[in-house]
């Protein structure tokens, strides 16, 4: 069997692999997983061929040292030199099961699935993509981790796909900000922020948007990222056990619940919004914003509520955001802005907004240095629904 990327493969008429005895061999594939863009292959040699062992990726550090093998144009067993940047890096292009070891060892066209290696000659990951302005090596490249790669490998020669867990919600991560609000000991857990299906597993077993999930099957959830990885790693129709958080008055209840996980579909990129255009802005703003953290806001009608099948919601629509403000630099987990033109603000620090007033008279209360969490709900003109997200932010 062979690992490689699946991007390599891709649209492929024939696979022919060539081994380093200069045999060469018609490959078929195996299966494919385009969430973290591997492939499995299979040649048949008639005979036990060398291989190489998986290390822990989960053990490397920044600064280690690493190689990087593969046929950068053509140049068949290229190897290069570097250390690990960073791990646990996210791409624009990243899935939510893509989360790289950055290494400035030289990955170029060419590099694709080939492993990235350790000092103790273990395979840590496998070359994926390359960050560049003129499609070659700029000295910033990802490869999968091989913790990650060796579950996607061992599901493929099990059942020819992988299958991941899935509860149903989306989510977003408990920020210092939150816990300050909320009065948590720790900046951990995973807030639900919608569930999605009727039957969905979270639906079933009784969560709530708001709720947070702290624990997973006996492990304690660091965030959002975090539970998903749990979650995904966690075969479909297995039962589990979950620790959350409920708002109830002025406190959170503990709560657990044991639920079966359901299937997660196939859908790589969440379909996403296009990146709004960058804006322009002035080098040294002279005037102080007298709007609450620059925002022009606008009371919620009974037509839009009506629109959106939120009649009796209070809050106050972003009707739009002054650029300069620190708040427009905010974002959520995904890496997305955190507030949009349109979204309604319904809860500031727990305090329902009734409208623009009484939003107002609470922010001029706040002073640099407090903690903010607003509860949104970011309504979407296309299918008429409005999603709960929270927003977390520090006063400027």
């Amino acid at each position: 069997y062979i690992l490689t990327n699946a991007h390599v493969v891709a649209d492929s008429v024939r696979i022919n692999v060539k081994l380093d005895s200069e045999e060469e061999y018609p490959a078929k594939i195996v299966g494919t997983d385009e969430l973290t863009d591997l492939a499995v292959l299979k040649i048949e040699a008639g005979r036990d061929l060398p291989f190489v062992k998986m290390g822990d990726s989960n053990q490397a550090q920044v600064g280690d040292w690493v190689i990087a093998i593969g046929s950068p144009f053509g140049l068949n067993r290229t190897v290069t030199a570097g250390i690990i940047s960073q791990t646990q890096r996210a791409t624009p292009s990243s899935t939510l099961f893509q989360r790289f070891i950055q290494t400035d060892a030289a990955i170029n066209r060419g590099n694709s699935g080939g492993p990235l290696v350790n000092m103790k000659g273990e395979v840590i990951g496998v070359n994926s993509q390359i960050a560049t302005t003129n499609g070659d090596f700029n000295g910033v490249g990802f490869a999968l981790p091989s913790s990650d790669a060796e579950n996607v490998f061992n599901q493929i020669i099990r059942n020819g796909k992988v299958r991941r867990g899935y509860l149903g919600v989306t989510l977003e991560s408990v920020k210092p900000e939150f816990a300050k609000v909320y009065n948590m000991r720790e900046a951990k857990g995973a807030i639900i922020m919608d569930v999605k299906l009727e039957k969905s597993a979270a639906a079933l077993a009784g969560l709530k948007s708001g709720d947070v999930i702290t624990d997973f099957a006996g492990k304690t959830v660091e965030s959002a990222q975090d539970l998903i990885a749990k979650v995904s790693s966690t075969a479909p129709d297995q039962s589990v056990v979950i620790g959350y958080l409920r708002e109830s008055g002025a406190n959170f209840e503990r709560r657990t619940t044991t639920l079966r996980l359901g299937e997660r579909p196939g859908d790589p990129r969440n379909g996403e919004d296009e990146p709004a255009s960058p804006v322009k802005l002035p080098i040294d703003p002279k005037v102080e914003d007298p709007r609450p953290f620059g925002l022009t806001l606008t009371e919620l009608t009974p037509d839009v509520a009506s629109i959106y099948k939120i009649e009796g919601q209070k809050g106050v629509l972003v009707k739009e955001i002054n650029p300069e403000s620190y708040i427009a630099d905010v974002k959520i987990s995904t890496g997305n802005q955190a507030l949009g033109e349109g979204d309604l603000i319904v809860k500031i620090n727990r305090l329902p907004v009734a409208d623009v007033k009484a939003f107002t008279s609470i922010v001029n209360n706040l002073r640099p240095g407090d903690a903010v969490v607003l509860h949104v709900l970011s309504l979407n003109p296309r299918n008429r629904t409005a999603d709960l997200k929270i927003v977390q932010f520090t006063v400027q």
